[in-house]
């Protein structure tokens, strides 16, 4: 199959959905690459780069879907685009079905297959081709960049010759894909930073990076992600107030605001409200990353850059992904590749549209003349529910009986224990010498007092440094010295071996301690 990639034609649009990277990986899979002249310039990718790996240049976008079998872009069609398909044509490009009805039935009438990426179904197996994660990342990282631009301080504290400089103080509301690559960026900047979701099970994440979690004094039973495709259920009015009004009580200590709340097909909700605004100290920024669906921020202005009253600079700017275009590109190159991937099962250049995939499926908008949006829920949820069941706190009473149990299951143990081992000691005894004995009661008790001291060690704290493997070998490396002068020969060596084999594990162990504690050591 031939594969096509359109010049983008959607103002300040910089990303292109075909990289010489990705081109050479489609042409493994059996298929031939096309590219229109010009269109990978904006990303950083000129027409001999393309020509060098073996993509056929076309001079327009008319030829380029005439030639073509799969055109790929990344902004939705335009009505002339999908006038020039026909029913032997598949696009892949972001579609947005939900508000392009008559891009729908355009392509109905042509009879041409249509995968919209911001459909890709949020399941595992689809993670490589979520094209809306690939762009949300970069989103969330450009943000805090932007942010940075037109903040007027450090964003990491520091003590100078000239006096203390306080670090930025960073809200970032929403830790969904963008969120957490904001959090990521600015505690990496050396920003104090906070972060705030509606499901509670985020907060173990932000926490792991470094941010602290905005927790609400308010019982509530939130939904999880998992019936919501793996985004934010919508609150209850009364979780909205409780989390406003926190948002009020912090608001005038935030240096920066990152805003990521989007639910799909739906307006944005308003988290930051005019008066929080006002709150805010003069030259902080407030970055809206939902201003194309009306922003979290209802002062924010789509694609512009405005100045309050008071000072406070917010940014709406739709297009974070193509300002870092080359890199945007090269993500959602490879989220295509992968979708083409699964197309092509054998691998052969043949495509086969397999509507039992799930994620094939879920990404379809049109096919066989049929518009198939919205898709059937996929057959693997997004996110597995888990439901945690409150466990009620126990009374002293049944404290007290459970010890009870406990000490006397544990005593029955230790009283078989040691009656298996007596006899088993006696009749070891009974034909054994008395030399032998000696020897074997000394093993079995350093067998013992092996056991306690190692096992007892918590396993947090079973590091490669303090591993079981480790400790065995220090007893086997103590051991082998004491018999290493040895009148036996064979004694000799065999104790030198053992030592050999057992210093590897313990140097082993500490070299790749300093390894793992290297990767948590900023370089």
């Amino acid at each position: 199959m031939k594969i096509g990639a359109l010049k983008e034609t959607s103002s300040g649009e910089q990303r292109v959905a075909l990289t010489p990277d990705s081109a050479i990986k489609l042409k493994k899979l059996g298929h031939e690459c096309l590219v229109e002249s010009g269109a990978g310039i904006a990303a950083g990718f000129i027409d001999k780069q393309y020509e060098d790996v073996g993509v056929e240049i076309c001079k327009s976008g008319e030829a380029l879907i005439k030639a073509s079998d799969v055109i790929v872009k990344v902004q939705p069609p335009s009505e002339s685009e999908i006038k020039r398909l026909s029913s032997s044509k598949t696009l892949i490009s972001f579609f947005y079905p939900g508000a392009n009805e008559v891009l729908m039935e355009m392509a109905k009438a042509k009879e041409a297959s249509v995968i919209a990426m911001d459909m890709v179904p949020r399941i595992s197996r689809a993670q490589k081709m979520d094209a809306l994660s690939s762009m949300a990342n970069i989103s969330g990282y450009r943000a805090v960049i932007e942010a940075s631009n037109n903040f007027g301080r450090f964003f990491t504290g520091q003590m100078t010759a000239a006096g203390k400089v306080p670090p930025a103080k960073v809200l970032v509301v929403g830790a969904g894909v963008a969120g957490l690559a904001a959090i990521g960026t600015s505690t990496s900047l050396g920003a104090i930073t906070y972060a705030f979701d509606v499901r509670p099970e985020v907060a173990e994440q932000v926490e792991s990076m470094g941010a602290e979690f905005v927790f609400l004094d308010f019982e509530d039973e939130q939904n999880n992600s998992t019936s919501t495709g793996g985004y934010a259920a919508v609150s209850s009015p009364e979780f909205t107030n409780a989390q406003l009004s926190k948002f009020r009580e912090i608001a005038p200590d935030m240096d920066i605001v990152i805003t990521t709340a989007l639910i799909p097909n739906r307006e944005a909700p308003e988290l930051w409200t005019k008066d929080m605004v006002a709150s805010m100290k003069p030259g902080s920024v407030i970055v809206d990353l939902a201003a194309e669906k009306g922003g979290n921020c209802k002062l924010t202005v789509i694609d512009e850059r405005i100045v309050t009253d008071n000072g406070v600079i917010i940014i709406g700017y739709t297009d974070f992904p193509s300002r870092m275009a080359a890199q945007a590109s090269t993500l959602y190159a490879s989220n295509i590749r992968h979708m083409i991937d699964d197309l092509t099962p054998n691998k052969d250049g043949v495509i086969v549209h397999d509507m039992e995939d799930d994620v094939i499926r879920g990404a379809t908008v049109v096919h066989n003349g049929k518009i198939t949006f919205p898709p059937p829920p996929p057959k693997v949820q997004a996110i597995a529910a888990i439901q945690k069941a409150r466990v009620p706190d126990k009374t002293p009473e049944e404290v007290r009986a459970d010890e009870v149990v406990a000490f006397k299951k544990q005593t029955k143990n230790q009283v078989i224990l040691l009656f298996v081992g007596g006899a088993l000691l006696f009749l070891v005894g009974s034909y054994a010498p008395a030399s032998f004995m000696q020897h074997f009661i000394v093993f079995i008790l350093s067998v013992f007092v092996g056991f306690q001291v190692i096992w007892n060690v918590s396993h947090s704290l079973h590091t490669p440094l303090m591993a079981v493997t480790n400790a065995i070998s220090s007893i086997i490396i103590l051991g082998a010295i004491l018999q290493i002068n040895s009148s036996s020969s064979i004694v000799m060596v065999l104790a030198a071996i053992s030592v050999f084999f057992a210093g590897i594990n313990i140097f082993g162990g500490f070299l790749v301690t300093r390894r793992m504690l290297a990767m948590f050591q900023k370089s």
